[in-house]
């Protein structure tokens, strides 16, 4: 004791402050983190990325954070969750196509498992083992086997719907045929659900279930709530439907361009940009008759409800968080899963005969229970606008969709309510996310396997102001999707696009000026059109994507894989049966034709 007395005052000080340091409790705490991933929302549906719809606590979400006006996903569901949850490209993930519409003989090859596949570790995984709470409520869509759902894939508690999609009234109802029922899971285990509920509702309710019964825990906390709004069926409460009645009473052509105009006075796209040229499947608003024209705008009434009640619901998340002190040691995240869906399952005879067994279509009830309602291809165009194209297409409407990234600490002052720029994509929220809770990506393996590293950059660095672009001039991002394919390279998009909305050709365009992909730069820039070809052929290559079988239509492929993956299964016995029956029956007339005979 004499010799601590003795010893100086100066050296005991500093010793003492490096143990305190060295105790991770003692150093600053990391922040909350919560994920919000809307469903088919158009780059344009929320209020400060061009859109009429009221979205106010996205809006002051993006008020206090920052916007990314050039962020890219995949065209569909399941490729971009895949790349959300691990930062690795969907090809090598095991999502090269969706169950939906992968071609059956690309079924089960490397990398078209159509699910997360064993050589890839989640974002979730490495926070709840680096000391986060995990939760995740919503769509999860990247796999039903035990070792992809969301216990093993490193979530501490989870209610998920494991489908593509699903009703939002009716827990039980199938929103198409295209598997043999709704399946729910509660912590992994087949979940009891209520039998009727409101998705976006539910979805935030069970969130703050979560956040009570953990309130005294001292670990931050990782949410991954995945919406189904605005997935088809398109449905909302009668209460924000009312608030819509009228307001597209004026069209979808009308709506491209206010939205355009908007976008540009918010600085999302160029002062010049045009307006992307319409697919030949476009109807002028003009053209239709005054019934169509009120059912087309009730439709668009029933989707801005939608998202409004979507945006509703995840205030009360924002409201318990300023409640319980933690808002401010919170950072969000929204995005959406690809952009607005246009396709129609009532053109489809199959489609039609199925839905009309199960819903309803009437004027005075869309959106309501039992309802089936969609915006089709050309509201789906106004939603996307000013871009050109939609879900499934590589067109920047499928594929570049609203990012918001609020409440990060220390954000400096001038990179609020600020517009980025800079080509991101979805590989780069991993990063993002590691780089917040100062968690190393393990690399190349993890926990004795094998896996692929990150292939995305932490965005931190722009929102700071330390960078200005995520990505150098030469970096290469390479993208496909059911035939549907791009190559990104500085301000340039090499790009090619199925029919019908494409001719399978590859363009080139500047989607930095010409977001809306208007002029072709093939002639203008031959030697950079090559160049980016032989990119795409290498990083195909490097990322096992697989040539689409030639003659290949995403809605035969649908209709071709519920034969196999639904209705094979489930009536399989009774086809056998049929065939023996027949096979008996043809056998015991032969046999009394004989008998006859002799």
């Amino acid at each position: 004791m004499t010799a601590l007395r003795n010893f100086p005052k100066n050296w005991l000080l500093a010793l003492a402050a490096l143990v305190f340091l060295s105790f991770p409790q003692a150093q600053a705490k990391r922040p909350n983190m919560v994920v919000m991933l809307a469903d088919d929302w158009g780059f344009s549906d929320v209020g400060l990325f061009g859109g009429e719809i009221q979205t106010p606590n996205l809006n002051q979400l993006a008020q206090n954070g920052m916007r990314f006006s050039n962020f890219h996903v995949s065209a569909s569901c399941s490729p971009t969750r895949s790349m959300l949850l691990t930062g690795v490209d969907n090809h090598l993930n095991g999502v090269g196509n969706m169950r939906e519409t992968i071609p059956q003989s690309h079924v089960g090859r490397t990398g078209y498992l159509s699910v997360l596949n064993q050589r890839v570790v989640t974002v979730s995984s490495l926070l709840q083992d680096s000391g986060y709470r995990t939760y995740a409520a919503g769509k999860w869509h990247v796999g039903k086997e035990p070792h992809n759902l969301p216990p093993a894939r490193g979530f501490d508690r989870s209610l998920v719907m494991g489908d593509s999609g699903s009703d939002n009234w009716e827990t039980g109802k199938l929103y198409l045929d295209l598997t043999d029922k709704v399946y729910w899971y509660d912590n992994g285990q087949e979940a009891k659900m209520p039998k009727e509920f409101y998705s976006s509702e539910f979805y935030i309710t069970k969130t703050l279930e979560y956040l009570k019964a953990d309130a005294k825990s001292d670990k931050p906390f990782f949410a991954y709530i995945a919406f189904q709004a605005n997935h088809i069926p398109v449905q909302a409460p009668q209460s924000f439907i009312d608030k819509y009645k009228g307001r597209y009473d004026a069209g979808w052509d009308v709506l491209r361009n206010e939205r355009r105009d908007k976008a540009i006075a918010l600085g999302l796209v160029p002062a010049h940009s045009k307006m992307a040229n319409l697919p030949s499947t476009h109807v002028a608003w003009n053209s239709l008759s005054p019934a169509d024209k009120a059912y087309q705008a009730r439709r668009m009434e029933v989707y801005a409800a939608m998202a409004e009640a979507m945006d509703f619901h995840i205030g009360r998340l924002i409201a318990h968080l300023k409640e319980t002190g933690e808002f401010d040691q919170t950072v969000f995240m929204f995005l959406s899963d690809n952009g607005a869906e246009a396709s129609d399952p009532y053109a489809l005879a199959v489609g039609r005969w199925w839905l009309d067994q199960h819903y309803n279509r009437d004027f005075d009830r869309l959106g309501s229970k039992g309802t089936f309602s969609i915006i089709g291809p050309n509201w789906a165009s106004a939603a996307t606008s000013p871009l050109s194209t939609y879900k499934f297409f590589a067109g920047e409407g499928g594929i570049r969709v609203p990012l918001i990234i609020s409440g990060v600490p220390n954000m400096a002052k001038d990179s609020k309510a600020r517009v980025h720029q800079s080509l991101t994509h979805v590989n780069d929220i991993v990063p993002t996310l590691l780089d917040l809770a100062k968690v190393q990506h393990p690399g190349t393996t993890y926990k004795g396997q094998t896996i692929y590293p990150l292939t995305g950059h932490s965005l931190l660095p722009v929102i700071s102001g330390a960078a200005k672009r995520v990505r150098g001039p030469d970096e290469v991002l390479g993208y496909e999707l059911s035939g549907n394919k791009a190559l990104f390279k500085g301000d340039y998009k090499l790009l090619s696009n199925l029919a019908p909305v494409g001719d399978g050709q590859w363009h080139l365009y500047n989607i930095v000026q010409d977001p809306g992909e208007t002029q072709d730069l093939q002639q203008a820039l031959p030697e950079l059109f090559q160049t980016l070809q032989a990119d795409y052929a290498k990083w195909s290559k490097a990322n096992g994507v697989l040539d689409m079988p030639k003659a290949y239509d995403p809605i035969e492929q649908v209709i071709v894989n519920s034969l196999v993956f639904v209705y094979w299964p489930r009536y399989q016995w009774h086809l056998i049966g049929f065939l023996a029956a027949l096979v008996f029956s043809l056998l015991w007339f032969w046999r009394r034709k004989s008998q006859v005979i002799a």
